[in-house]
């Protein structure tokens, strides 16, 4: 991968679309997410990175995205480039969709929440540590291939937890560490493998 995730090796196919009105070229194998970043325009991103698949899990990256006469929401994560689409990222919808998810992943996901203005949370069960973005899964599943962590539960009880029984001492890894947001994996790691 380059360095914003375009494939390197032979030429690509490439389209143009609109990223707040600015004319963008990208190969058709980016994301709406990837083809922004080549051209210095600046999407927050929590679950992102450039190492493991799009998973489309914190909604932090999301813009709106206009195709003919549809104007909709989309993580531009995982939403790929097409010709002619407007792509418009800091509207008052996009910010407040933001805002709200900061607020939902407090105070996890705190520096990114005080980049979008956000102080505290309306909601009553702050995340604590760990905002639920699944890199440290993916990364351990798609670029390890340990598989050490894993999410349990489902909805509002969804939680990450240690594999039962893996011999992976993660503190040994620590290769995950660095995408952690809330330090949720770095804690729970110095307990689990004592």
């Amino acid at each position: 991968m380059s360095d914003h995730g375009f494939a390197k090796g032979e030429a690509m196919k490439q389209v143009t679309l609109t990223i707040d009105g600015r004319q963008v070229e990208a190969p058709t194998t980016a994301t709406v997410l990837q083809a922004a970043k080549s051209a210095g325009i600046y999407i927050p991103a929590l679950c992102h990175d450039e190492r493991i698949k799009p998973f489309g899990a914190c909604r932090v990256c999301m813009v709106e995205v206009t195709k003919g006469k549809r104007t909709r929401l989309v993580a531009s994560c995982c939403y790929p480039v097409e010709e002619g689409i407007v792509v418009k990222t800091d509207t008052e919808k996009v910010k407040k969709i933001r805002k709200l998810v900061a607020e939902l992943l407090w105070p996890a996901a705190l520096p990114l929440a005080l980049e979008l203005g956000v102080t505290s949370s309306r909601f009553s069960a702050p995340r604590g540590e760990c905002s639920l973005c699944g890199l440290c899964v993916r990364y351990c599943d798609e670029v390890k291939k340990q598989n050490a962590v894993y999410f349990e539960g489902r909805g509002i009880d969804r939680e990450l937890a240690f594999v039962p029984g893996v011999k992976v001492d993660c503190r040994a890894c620590r290769e995950c560490f660095d995408l952690c947001t809330g330090g949720w994996i770095m804690n729970e790691a110095s307990k689990a493998f004592e």
